[in-house]
C-alpha cells in the first residue's frame, strides 16, 4: 500500500502569520474579546470549537461544554469528515433539545482552520493522546484558552513546551482531570491534608489493564479519514481499523488507547486521574517523586502493544511509599499513622480488600468514620461542581481553573517516569527540578521521541523561532 502523499507544511502562509504574531508578543498578556464577559447576550457568548469529534467528545466534552452556558459551538475539526459532520449534528441537537437555535458550525479536518480564526475565543481538544501537544500548543499560540482531555502530553518534553507556553501566554488551560470537580475526591484530598489519618506513610493505587489481540491485516483507508494527518508525529504504519477508530458508531473503545505510538496505557489512561489525586492529596502537586522502580508484561503484537499486568512503586517528598498496581483496587487507599482513607469513583465494583474480591466499593471510606466527619477540617481546596463550567468560568474571570498546566504536567509527569521504570524494569533516581533522570542516559532518552515531518509540538516550536 502506498503512504499518504505529503501533507502541507505547518509554516504554510495563513498559519504561519498567525502564529508568529502571537509568538513575537508571548510577554504581553493577550487581550480578551469583550463579548466573553457580561450577561448571556449573543455579543457577550463565548465561541468555541471542538478538535476531535469522537467518543469522549460526544459523552463527556461537548455536552458538558454546552451545558456550561453562555457557549456557541461554531466549528467542529476531525481528521476523519464524518465524525467532523456528526459533531456538528450532535451540536446542532444541543441546541434543538435546549429550545434555541444553533449558529453557523463549520466543519474542517484541518485544525489549522481554527487556530487561525479570530472569531474563535476557546478550543476544546478531545483527540488520542500523540496529538494533544501539538494541537493545545498551536492553539494557545494563536491566542485561544484551552480544555485539553488527559494526559496533559505524550511526553514528558512536550510537556515542559506546553506548559511554559501557557505561562507565557497567559491562556486558560484546564485539563480533564474531572475528578478534582468531584466532591469525594476533593474531601478525600482536605481530610489528608487536614492530619486527619497523621502523618502519610504510603499510598496504594489501583489501575486496571487494557487486554491485547492478534494485529489484524492492512485494510484500504477510509476516504473519509486523512490519515497522515492522525498518524501525526508519529512512525508511519499500515492503516486498520484496529490502530484507529471504529468506522461506525462512538460506544467501542477505540484502539489508539492500546497502541503505544499513540497512548501509553492505562498508567496515563486513567493514571493521569489517580496521580493527579494523589498529588492533591499530599500536597505535590508542583514536584513529584524522588525515586521509581516498576516492572510490567509487554504484548509481543505490534497494534495493541500497551502494558499488561504492573507493579510499580515510588517514593516522594517525605519518604511516603506509593504503590501502583492492577492488582490493588480502581482508586486510592491512604495510609496514615492514625488510620486510612479510601476514595473511588462512584460505581466502581473492584474490592477495596483483595480477599473480597465481590465486594461494592464506596466511593469514600475510612478505617473510622469519624475520619470523614466535615466538622474541624483545617484545609479547604477549591470546589467545582463541574468540571468543564469550571474551565468556562476561568475562561471568564482568568483566574486559573482547579487543573490548570503546571499541576496537569507534574502529575503526568509521573505517570510517564512510572512507565519508563516499567519498561525498564530496575531503579530509577529523578530530579524533580531539572526534570531528567539522575545519572541514566537511557532513561532519558524516553522522556521524548523524534517527530515525523513536518508534525509535533517540537517541530512547531522549531518552525516559529
Amino acid at each position: 500500500m502506498k503512504k499518504p502523499t505529503k501533507p502541507l507544511s505547518l509554516t504554510r502562509r495563513d498559519f504561519g502569520k498567525s502564529i508568529a504574531a502571537t509568538t513575537a508578543a508571548l510577554s504581553v498578556p493577550l487581550i480578551v474579546p469583550s463579548r466573553v464577559f457580561g450577561a448571556d447576550a449573543p455579543s457577550n457568548r463565548l465561541r468555541v470549537a471542538q478538535i476531535g469529534c469522537g467518543r469522549i467528545a460526544r459523552i463527556h466534552d461537548m455536552p458538558g461544554t454546552f451545558k456550561a452556558g453562555g457557549v456557541d459551538y461554531v466549528a467542529m475539526c476531525d481528521v476523519d469528515s464524518k465524525r467532523a459532520e456528526d459533531g456538528k449534528v450532535l451540536a446542532q441537537q444541543f441546541y434543538r433539545d435546549s429550545g434555541g437555535s444553533a449558529p453557523d458550525i463549520s466543519t474542517t479536518q484541518d485544525y489549522r482552520d481554527l487556530v487561525t480564526r479570530k472569531d474563535i475565543d476557546a478550543i476544546v481538544i478531545s483527540t488520542p493522546d500523540h496529538s494533544h501537544a501539538e494541537l493545545a500548543l498551536a492553539s494557545v499560540l494563536s491566542g485561544k484558552d484551552v480544555y485539553l482531555q488527559k494526559p496533559f502530553t505524550m511526553t514528558l518534553t512536550e510537556g515542559m513546551l506546553l506548559r511554559d507556553a501557557v505561562a507565557r501566554t497567559g491562556r486558560i488551560l484546564q485539563v480533564g482531570s474531572q475528578q478534582r470537580s468531584s466532591t469525594q475526591f476533593r474531601r478525600a484530598c482536605e481530610l489528608v491534608r487536614s492530619g486527619r489519618i497523621g502523618r502519610v506513610k504510603r499510598v496504594e493505587i489501583g489501575l486496571p489493564i487494557d487486554p491485547t489481540k492478534p494485529d489484524d491485516a492492512v485494510q484500504p483507508i477510509p476516504a473519509n479519514l486523512d490519515y497522515d494527518k492522525w498518524l501525526g508525529p508519529t512512525p508511519f504504519e499500515y492503516y486498520t481499523q484496529q490502530r484507529v477508530h471504529p468506522q461506525n458508531g462512538y460506544e467501542e473503545r477505540p484502539g489508539w488507547l492500546r497502541n503505544e505510538a499513540y497512548c501509553l496505557g492505562m498508567i496515563t489512561g486513567w493514571g493521569s486521574h489517580h496521580y493527579d489525586t494523589l498529588h492533591w492529596a499530599l500536597n505535590t502537586e508542583l514536584t513529584g517523586p524522588k525515586r521509581v522502580e516498576g516492572r510490567a508484561e509487554f504484548p509481543t503484537n505490534k497494534i495493541w502493544n500497551v502494558h499488561g499486568a504492573y507493579h510499580v512503586e515510588l517514593l516522594y517528598p517525605d519518604d511516603v511509599l506509593v504503590t501502583v498496581s492492577d492488582k490493588l483496587p480502581n482508586g486510592l487507599k491512604f495510609y496514615g499513622e492514625d488510620g486510612w482513607i479510601w476514595v473511588t469513583r462512584e460505581g466502581t465494583t473492584t474490592a477495596s480488600d483483595p480477599s473480597n474480591p465481590n465486594a461494592k466499593l464506596p466511593p469514600l471510606d475510612a478505617s473510622d468514620p469519624k475520619i470523614l466527619a466535615e466538622e474541624g477540617v483545617k484545609v479547604r481546596l477549591t470546589r467545582s461542581s463541574e468540571h468543564h463550567l469550571n474551565w468556562i468560568e476561568s475562561v471568564r474571570s482568568r483566574k486559573q481553573p482547579i487543573a490548570p498546566a503546571p499541576v496537569a504536567h507534574r502529575s503526568n509527569s509521573a505517570c510517564i517516569v512510572s512507565w519508563i521504570a516499567m519498561k525498564l524494569g530496575r531503579p530509577l533516581n529523578w530530579d524533580v527540578k531539572a526534570e531528567r533522570f539522575v545519572n541514566d542516559d537511557e532513561a532519558n532518552g524516553m522522556l521524548s521521541r523524534p517527530e515525523r515531518d513536518p508534525y509535533g509540538a517540537h517541530r512547531l516550536i522549531k518552525a516559529l523561532s
